[in-house]
């Protein structure tokens, strides 16, 4: 009895249902680095090259760097000369009006603001890449002419001061020579003594 429950028991280990295992989640592959991609490096001749409506600035302010250096037989030339082509382009009379300013005289000065506002009221694009330029050098050319008109009020002053010196001192020369004169003239001869009235007047011993 005990070996037909022993056979019983084996029977029912064998049929009875075995425990599944938890189900392992799959394995998911990391994300993939990013990789940095290399930015194209700069062309240096596209990083040094001006643009184009640069150029005549460029032109502009190496021309007037080459005229503060000029001396002033030179300088009258290149007045003559830009004088003659200045209208052969757009930035001729920004470069005629920087000769002129270098003369320090007030009628360059009035010609040289004039070439500067007439190259301000041009409205081609040409023209307009050089406005900034030609506003500084109005508000330079303003300055200087400010301190030109003063400079000139002054000298007006000391003239006229100098004139009244010289009345001056002609009017003290005069009164001198007139001092002068009072002390050279001769002192003049003392007086006969008067008789005693009643008394004849003596005569000679002959």
């Amino acid at each position: 009895m005990l070996l037909a429950a022993a056979i019983t028991l084996a029977g029912c280990n064998a049929t009875a249902p075995q425990a599944v295992a938890a189900p392992v989640p799959p394995m998911t592959a990391p994300p993939p680095t990013p990789v940095a991609t290399e930015s194209p490096s700069p062309n240096p001749a596209a990083a040094t090259s001006a643009p184009s409506d640069a150029i005549p600035v460029l032109q502009v302010l190496a021309q007037t760097d080459r005229t503060l250096r000029m001396a002033p037989a030179e300088l009258a030339k290149e007045i003559a000369r830009l004088g003659e082509a200045e209208d052969a382009s757009v930035e001729t009379p920004l470069l005629l009006a920087t000769a002129l300013a270098q003369t320090r005289q007030p009628v360059d000065t009035a010609r040289a603001l004039g070439l500067v506002q007439r190259v301000m009221s041009n409205t081609t694009a040409a023209a307009q890449a050089l406005h900034p330029l030609a506003r500084l050098m109005e508000s330079r050319l303003l300055q200087q002419r400010r301190l030109e008109d003063q400079l000139e009020r002054q000298g007006q002053q000391l003239r006229e001061a100098q004139r009244r010196n010289d009345q001056l001192n002609e009017r003290l020369e005069a009164v001198r020579a007139i001092e002068r004169s009072l002390t050279t003239r001769p002192a003049p001869l003392p007086a006969a003594p008067a008789s005693p009235p009643g008394s004849s007047p003596q005569r000679p011993t002959p």
